[in-house]
């Protein structure tokens, strides 16, 4: 993908004393007294930050947090929590600015966190007057936010059409990177795990998919419709009976690429949907009315798994059962650790992947961990992502 990059930027010298303007990532979970309970994400806009206060950039951030409603600011809605751990991370003062839009005092070598850029009126329509009272805070307009690049708001689209000079930040960068290198020019094989608990919100990936991959593994409540699909019995199991012929064209059209989508053979099964509840592995053509289907069973997790590592890419996106239940786990442990163990480039989205990643401790191993959830899956829909085309403009332009 053509985009100007930032690193490209500093690398030519063209940074200093120039005001830069990043749209960071740094919605953050927090617990119910503000508490920020998992950093990640401020972790991971760090770097870009850094090298713009070392090209000496007077550097602006800021960022969504929560759902604040526009022109209604609200103490919950501060990124006050962020700014502390942001200078802890930084090692220097992160002063939080209010009321930003229409003028920020930052001077180079130093850095401002602007206050919740949804609370502005305008920011998640676009509106052009914002988006350009805005861009002009700036010399340098830097996207480093992936987790919203399927949104076009004002800070993630219409600030990149009227800056100065906009690019991707490394963490963007990144991320292009990666969806490129898997699903552009994959190596081969190619193959994709899509699992959740509905077709029907993953339908439209399926369907992209189904035109690209050598193999799509499906997991969870999708598998469930995919065996009534192929005519197995799952029981009383979560599924989407009225979506079968979707499911059903899907395995049409990977067979007449000579591709296939692997049905599982064997599955485990309980009476109820508990972490408790006794765990019992069945062939799929057993599975009685009674029976919940919470796993794959130990024969497909085996034959899935020396898929995984004979591949050469591999695209992940949800657990295959509830991992979430220790007897209901092995499935999707099987899988993690095969896509550890492959030689393949594997990239891996969504928020019960990443759960799944943490829990079974592979991190090192995956190639790629995306860092947006929404994103991810838009991409993977072969859609086109706002912040990515506008980013692509402004470099067919030159600027």
């Amino acid at each position: 993908m053509d985009i100007l990059r930032f690193d490209d930027l500093i690398a030519q010298g063209r940074i200093a004393g120039r005001r830069v303007f990043i749209r960071a990532d740094l919605n953050v979970p927090q617990d119910d007294s503000g508490r920020i309970t998992d950093d990640t994400r401020i972790r991971a806009s760090v770097p870009c930050i850094r090298r713009a206060l070392q090209a000496g950039a007077a550097v602006m951030v800021t960022s969504h947090l929560g759902r604040p409603t526009e022109g209604e600011f609200k103490p919950e809605d501060s990124l006050a929590p962020v700014a502390q751990r942001l200078a802890e991370l930084l090692g220097q003062d992160v002063p939080l600015v209010a009321n930003w839009v229409d003028g920020v005092q930052v001077e180079p070598g130093a850095v401002v966190l602007l206050e919740n850029c949804r609370v502005n009126k305008g920011e998640k329509k676009n509106a052009e007057d914002l988006s350009r009272r805005m861009a002009a805070l700036c010399d340098i307009y830097v996207n480093d936010a992936f987790g919203t690049a399927h949104r076009a708001e004002a800070t993630t689209h219409g600030m990149a059409r009227y800056a100065p000079v906009a690019c991707a930040g490394p963490l963007l960068a990144a991320e292009i990177d990666a969806i490129g290198r898997a699903l552009a020019q994959p190596a081969r094989p190619l193959v994709a795990i899509v699992a959740g608990s509905k077709v029907s919100t993953k339908l439209t990936i399926l369907e992209s998919l189904a035109a690209k991959v050598d193999g799509l593994i499906v997991g969870g409540g999708i598998a469930n419709t995919f065996m009534l699909a192929a005519g197995l019995p799952i029981g009383k199991s979560l599924a989407e009976p009225d979506l079968v012929p979707q499911a059903q064209a899907v395995m049409a059209a990977m067979k007449a690429r000579g591709a296939e989508v692997p049905i599982p053979t064997d599955v485990v099964v309980a009476k109820a949907f508990a972490a408790d509840a006794p765990a019992t592995i069945k062939a799929a053509s057993e599975v009685a009315e009674d029976d919940l289907i919470l796993d794959i069973g130990p024969q497909t997790a085996q034959r899935l798994a020396h898929q995984l590592q004979a591949a050469g890419t591999i695209v992940w996106n949800g657990p295959v059962g509830v991992f979430e239940f220790d007897a209901f786990a092995h499935g999707t442990e099987t899988l993690a650790r095969a896509i550890a163990a492959s030689p393949a480039f594997s990239i891996a989205g969504g928020g019960d992947t990443l759960a799944a990643i943490a829990k079974y401790g592979i991190e090192q191993n995956v190639g790629y961990i995306s860092t947006g959830g929404g994103a991810f899956l838009e991409v993977l829909e072969g859609k086109t992502l706002p912040a990515f085309e506008i980013l692509q403009q402004r470099a067919a332009q030159g600027a």
